[in-house]
Formats: C-alpha cells, sequence, structure tokens
C-alpha cells in the first residue's frame, strides 16, 4: 500500500464524513445551546437528593438538555455531588448528557437512521435503570463516603470551568427567555463553548473512522465480529463493541461515524448501540474517576456502566429484533462520493451562517474572555 495515496484515501473519508455530519451538528448545538440557555444549572443539587424514580427521571431530563461533552459531564456531576446531590442520581445525569442530547441523535438519524437513534434513545433509559439497580445492589454508604471525602480534595479533571459555567436567563416566559438580548447572548456562548469542548474529539472520531473505513478490508470485520456466526455475533457485539470504545479515545458525538463504520463491517446492531454508550468509559475519562472518587468508586462506576450498556444494548436488539425494526442492509451513509450542490450542501451552507451569526455575537459579547477559563 503505497502511503501517500493510502492517506490522502483516508483524509478524502474523514472530510466527506464531516461533509456529510456538519448541518446536524450545528442543528444539534444550537438546539442544546438553547436549552441550557434556559436552564438552572443551580437548581440541579436540590433536585437530586436520592436514587427514587423521580429524582433519576429529573437527572435524565437535566443530562438531556445539557451539553454533549463527555468531559463535561463528568465534571458537571461531580460538581453537584460535592453540594450534596445523590451519587447515584448524578451517574444518571451523566450517562443521559451524553446519550439523550439533541445532537447526538441527529447525527445518528443522518448517518445510520432513525432506528438506531431510537434505539439509542430507548436503550439509554433501560441503562440509566439497570444502572442505579446495580448501584442499590452493591453501592455501600462507606464508599459514597469515600467517594464525597475525594471530590472534597477538589482535584482537576478536564472542562471544569465549561461545567461550572451557567448563564441560563431567568425572567419571563419561556419564548421571551429565548428571544431576549441575554437569551441570544447565552445561546451564542453555550454553542461556541460546547463546540470547543468536544471539537478535538470530533475530529479524533473522524480521522480514526476515515482510516478505519479506508485501511481495514471487510473480510477483518467480518471475522473479528463474528458474521459467519449470527446467534453469538448477537451476543458478542454488545461484550465486545464497548471495549473497542474504550481503546479508541473518542467520546461525546465523534463515535457517531466510526459507529457507522463498525456497523457497515459487520457489528451487530446491539453492539453499535453498546459502542455509543462506551463514552463514559474511555480510557481518560476512566482517569478522571480515579481522580474524582478514588480508584474503588472509580471501578464501580466503569463496572457498573459496562455491564449495564452491554445488558441494555442486549435487551434493545431482542427487543427490535421482535419487531422487525433492525434494517437488514449495512448501508449507512458514511461518505458522499464527491461534494455536489444537493440537499447537503444547501443545509451546510444554511446552517453554517447560522453558526457564523452566533459567533459574531459571541465574540462581541465576552465570550472570547469566558473561553480561556474553561478548562
Amino acid at each position: 500500500m503505497d502511503i501517500v495515496p493510502a492517506l490522502g484515501h483516508a483524509l478524502w473519508m474523514a472530510f466527506a464524513m464531516f461533509w456529510e455530519i456538519l448541518w446536524p451538528l450545528i442543528l444539534g448545538f444550537g438546539l442544546s445551546a438553547v436549552v441550557q440557555a434556559v436552564v438552572f444549572k443551580s437548581e440541579m443539587t436540590k433536585l437530586l437528593p436520592d436514587d427514587s424514580p423521580k429524582s433519576l427521571a429529573i437527572a435524565c431530563a437535566l443530562g438531556a438538555a445539557s451539553s454533549s461533552c463527555s468531559y463535561a459531564a463528568v465534571a458537571l456531576a461531580r460538581s453537584i455531588f460535592r453540594k450534596g446531590a445523590n451519587f447515584t442520581a448524578t451517574m444518571a445525569f451523566q450517562l443521559a448528557s451524553t446519550n439523550l442530547v439533541a445532537e447526538l441523535t441527529i447525527i445518528i438519524i443522518v448517518l445510520m437512521g432513525w432506528q438506531f437513534a431510537a434505539a439509542e434513545f430507548l436503550g439509554g433509559l433501560l441503562m440509566v435503570v439497570l444502572m442505579a439497580v446495580l448501584f442499590r445492589m452493591v453501592l455501600r454508604h462507606k464508599l459514597v463516603a469515600e467517594a464525597r471525602a475525594q471530590a472534597e480534595r477538589g482535584f482537576k479533571g478536564k472542562m471544569e470551568g465549561h461545567a461550572e459555567m451557567d448563564m441560563s436567563v431567568t425572567r419571563g416566559s419561556l419564548l421571551q427567555r429565548i428571544s431576549s438580548e441575554d437569551g441570544l447572548t447565552a445561546t451564542s456562548h453555550y454553542f461556541v463553548m460546547d463546540l470547543a469542548a468536544v471539537w478535538k474529539d470530533i475530529a479524533g472520531g473522524l480521522l480514526i473512522a476515515g482510516a478505519l473505513a479506508a485501511w481495514v478490508p471487510a473480510d477483518f470485520w467480518q471475522k473479528f465480529f463474528l458474521v459467519s456466526h449470527p446467534v453469538a455475533a448477537k451476543i458478542w457485539g454488545p461484550i465486545v463493541g464497548p471495549i473497542v470504545a474504550v481503546f479508541s479515545f473518542v467520546c461525546s458525538v465523534g463515535n457517531v461515524p466510526l459507529a457507522a463504520v463498525l456497523w457497515n463491517g459487520g457489528i451487530s446492531f446491539g453492539g453499535v448501540i453498546a459502542f455509543i454508550y462506551a463514552d463514559l468509559i474511555v480510557l481518560p475519562i476512566i482517569d478522571i474517576y480515579r481522580k474524582y472518587y478514588g480508584w474503588k468508586v472509580a471501578g464501580l462506576i466503569v463496572a457498573g456502566f459496562y455491564v449495564a450498556m452491554v445488558v441494555a444494548a442486549l435487551l434493545v436488539e431482542l427487543f427490535f429484533n421482535f419487531l422487525g425494526m433492525i434494517p437488514p442492509q449495512r448501508s449507512a451513509q458514511i461518505v458522499e462520493m464527491s461534494i455536489s450542490f444537493n440537499y447537503t450542501t444547501v443545509l451546510n451552507i444554511i446552517f453554517l451562517a447560522i453558526a457564523a451569526l452566533l459567533l459574531v455575537r459571541f465574540f462581541r459579547t465576552g465570550g472570547p474572555k469566558m473561553l480561556a477559563h474553561m478548562e
């Protein structure tokens, strides 16, 4: 394999994937920014006092209304835990903030189809329930006390400033808050800062996905995912999917293009879903758990998340298979053969113009100073 042509092919695949998901990215982050502009982070601690179904439901709603950045979600979860929120509820918030957010759903629909988005959302809720049940079984008060003591030591992780940022508008009706000057400013700040928080993960995911799509032959994936053994493949996919994610180092929405490559390569439906869930157990984030809560609780978080995502993905695959909703063709829309003037290009131009307007407002309202404090 000639290095230069091979590298060029991989880079083209990465850029083509980026072009395919550009407008969904802007739309998703824009919707997330609007929601964050009217959701009060200061109220989170009061709303999550225990691990009751009500608290877990509120945690999921708050997570779905927050940034999709995995690092920011982990940092914010530690912050509200330090302020007195229940540990299991904060973990539910963490799971929801990376699996139930608008930008993830939109990108999955565009690249892979609505079935994957529906399965990811349904499985995300199921994963929260499974995690809560597991933690109720094994999490002891002593471990929670140790985690809180470690959290109070205040070791820095990543995106601490981003997680603490709260510019939500509190006065007026929902429409008035969104359309007000303060609301527009808050939306622009959240939009730019969320993108700044995850662009490395998005770029990394696109580059890895481009390399895998260009360089790894189809028969490798078919053997690795046991395609010739359908029953075993359904079990193997959810087990190995998160493990692949752990060592990919890619989190947040950046793992969706890679998930599309794996689906086209032969991983099971449940395996794709489990892979997407695993953004909260990639190696850099596991190290942050160690700093935040200590080794024991970090190990419990990783083990609990892994078991919950594997079981949730298996159950979702069985359910969708029963309903006949698993796509029969492995034809995820990873790239276009060439950039042409079609609906994707038109939408990209429209949403780039919207992004430019938000960017201008960000710079005119003191955004760069706040951006400097994100880490």
